[in-house]
């Protein structure tokens, strides 16, 4: 005989999932923000800079931000395991780096 499934409780684990995503996203995009230092920016400037971003239809301009974004990655990725291989001299942490999500790209995004 089959077993009944309970398709109320799989539903709520799949909401809490994507719960928990979101947040994640959140969390990830709040780090983003600090680590390129545009949270010295004000609110309204920030969203100001990002609405342009998102309704620019200049394809030139998207892909240099796409390169400047890929080159700031590798870069913090490259620092982190430097950082991370050796200079375990002090406790404090790096400028730019946040400790508790690592320093590769894949943790942010």
């Amino acid at each position: 005989m089959r077993k009944v499934r309970d398709y109320d409780a799989e539903l709520r684990a799949l909401e809490d999932k994507a719960r928990a995503l979101k947040a994640r996203r959140v969390e990830q995009l709040g780090q983003l923000v600090t680590a390129t230092g545009a949270d010295a920016l004000d609110m309204e400037t920030l969203a100001g800079v990002l609405l342009d971003a998102v309704t620019s239809q200049n394809a030139e301009a998207k892909e240099a931000w796409r390169s400047k974004g890929t080159a700031f990655f590798q870069r913090r990725g490259r620092k982190g395991r430097g950082a991370a291989e050796g200079n375990s001299d002090t406790g404090a942490a790096q400028p730019g780096s946040n400790a508790a999500s690592g320093s590769g790209a894949s943790t942010l995004i």
